[in-house]
């Protein structure tokens, strides 16, 4: 009873992580640029009782072993990195990635971190940057004056000055990628932070390297699909349930064996 005890809080605490990276997936339904997580399991170490292929009491070779498991742990939180839908918005400062690759950002240390999110702004200085103001990398500046701003798939950045019919060439947005995504750390901010796992990012134009193109005036929302996790709410609730109740029987038959007879 002790073993199932010890067991069945294992499977709770499991679902419980289930649960919690659901209300993570959920609460950023509508986070431009958000990616998925999917919580990962694996069962614990087995009580061996008695070895498959032991030599019995008779001489005879047992068949099949006798293995009690000792229950459930988490192992990862895998970001899953499908195309979420692009929404038109119009907005030439919104870029979003079709097919694979990140933007580069400069964060406030001077670090590199990397984003899926393309709802770029403007600072004081025209500079292109993040919501959170952070630098796009390479910097590109709008110049007061632009009319308008044009971003071809290649990530080439022209801008039409007032008074001028030409347009001006600003830069190039690069992207990266990276040969294990799953592996980058979650910064937080929509950002991503790269790790011994991801390996080192490889940084090129849009469309080469096997890097996504750059669509302007659309960005790419969340991949997370509600109806799926609601399913796997569902799941999680009733797994959180059923193992509850392996407590209270195991609690029960405890009761009973201490009561003498």
């Amino acid at each position: 009873m002790f073993r199932a005890l010890s067991t069945a809080a294992t499977g709770m605490e499991a679902q419980q992580t289930q649960i919690d990276v659901i209300a993570n997936n959920l609460a950023n339904v509508n986070t431009a640029g958000f990616k998925k997580s999917r919580a990962d399991f694996q069962d614990l170490l087995y009580q061996t009782m008695r070895a498959a292929g032991a030599t019995s009491k008779d001489g005879a070779e047992v068949p099949v072993g006798l293995q009690v498991g000792l229950g459930v742990r988490p192992v990862a939180t895998q970001k899953m990195f499908s195309a979420g839908d692009v929404k038109q918005t119009d907005n030439p400062l919104d870029l979003a990635i079709e097919g694979g690759g990140f933007f580069q950002v400069v964060q406030s240390g001077g670090s590199i971190a990397y984003t899926r999110s393309g709802a770029f702004k403007t600072d004081s200085q025209g500079r292109l940057v993040t919501g959170d103001g952070f630098l796009v990398e390479p910097s590109i500046t709008v110049p007061a004056d632009a009319v308008s701003v044009t971003v071809l798939a290649d990530g080439t950045v022209s801008a039409v000055q007032a008074g001028q019919t030409t347009p001006v060439e600003l830069g190039q947005i690069q992207l990266a990628t990276f040969a294990n995504p799953a592996g980058l750390e979650n910064l937080g901010r929509s950002l991503f932070g790269p790790t011994q796992a991801s390996g080192q990012a490889v940084v090129g134009a849009p469309g080469t390297l096997g890097m996504g193109t750059v669509s302007q005036g659309t960005l790419e929302m969340s991949n997370v699909k509600v109806v799926e996790e609601m399913i796997d709410l569902i799941v999680g609730q009733r797994a959180y349930e059923v193992n509850a109740r392996v407590v209270q029987a195991a609690d029960e038959m405890l009761r009973t064996s201490t009561q003498g007879r």
